[in-house]
């Protein structure tokens, strides 16, 4: 009898759990209307506030491409020579529909990327030494100072003849051209970092090692970036220049090649294409500044 009512009410507790309830109910089509609304006018208030922000950013890209759209039109400058924005576009989408662009931008990239990768994985770890150990200081000092005032570009006939016109020669001066700034940025870095945090820390009997991994280089990061940032612009330009000289594919050569044939509209679109690279080559490293640089405290204005 004990077990039949325990039966009786099991069944009747999962009858009453099963009942949906008014929280299970779907809400109602005017709740949902105004959760709607409500998101939507959120939506527009955030949009409002960014305007000002991103015409600020863009009046003057705009107003440089209504320049170039108009000029061409009204006879300032020949048309031949420098066509209007709208055929540069056409020209543009010409190159992406027939798969030349995606081809070029491909080996420019791979070529600037691998120069640059290698100059930073280089010239920081040598940065922190040089600005750090003085011996070091001074015996590469000399040595520096001779390769810092020579011009990449000057040196780039050197790298061909000895290293060919293949891929080997691009990366090397891309690499070279890039090591300065990263190099310069990051002793510059460590060799002004504030005196009072490396007392403290010596106050605390940090190792070389402790010292260097939370006090110099949580320091040296944001000029570190600089350097870096600079190599990053310095490596499409140099890529580009490179590319000009036995390159069979590369941004440089769609430039060089589209000038021989007089496609001219071709030829702008090339540089549109790295000047918009090198934009979101740049938009990239600041997203990583700030990734690395999250500690620091902004200042207000």
């Amino acid at each position: 009898m004990s077990a039949g009512a325990d039966i009786v009410d099991t069944a009747a507790t999962i009858d009453h759990d099963a009942r949906p309830t008014a929280s299970d109910a779907p809400p109602h089509p005017r709740v949902r209307r105004r959760t709607l609304v409500s998101a939507a006018s959120a939506g527009a208030r955030r949009v409002l506030r960014l305007l000002p922000t991103i015409l600020t950013k863009t009046v003057a890209v705009a107003a440089l491409l209504g320049l170039w759209q108009l000029a061409p039109q009204v006879g300032l400058v020949d048309e031949t020579f420098l066509p209007r924005f709208s055929e540069v576009v056409r020209a543009l989408l010409d190159l992406v529909a027939n798969g030349q662009l995606a081809t070029n931008i491909e080996a420019s990239l791979i070529r600037s990327l691998s120069g640059f990768l290698l100059a930073v994985a280089i010239s920081v770890p040598l940065g922190l030494l040089i600005g750090w150990f003085k011996p070091v200081s001074d015996v590469l000092n000399p040595l520096l100072q001779t390769f810092l005032n020579t011009a990449a570009l000057a040196l780039l006939p050197v790298f061909v003849l000895i290293l060919g016109i293949g891929e080997t020669s691009k990366i090397a001066i891309v690499l070279y051209a890039c090591t300065w700034p990263i190099l310069l940025n990051t002793i510059s870095a460590v060799r002004n970092v504030d005196p009072t945090l490396l007392r403290l820390a010596r106050s605390m009997d940090l190792s070389t090692l402790r010292l260097f991994q939370k006090v110099i280089l949580p320091a040296s990061v944001p000029t570190i970036f600089t350097g870096i940032r600079l190599a990053g612009a310095v490596a499409v330009v140099i890529v580009v220049a490179a590319e000009m000289i036995g390159a069979k594919a590369g941004l440089g050569y769609l430039i060089n090649a589209s000038q021989y044939n007089f496609a001219i509209p071709q030829m702008y679109a090339g540089i549109v294409t790295i000047s918009v690279l090198g934009v979101g080559f740049n938009q990239l490293l600041v997203v990583l500044e700030r990734r690395f640089t999250s500690w620091r405290i902004p200042v207000e204005a």
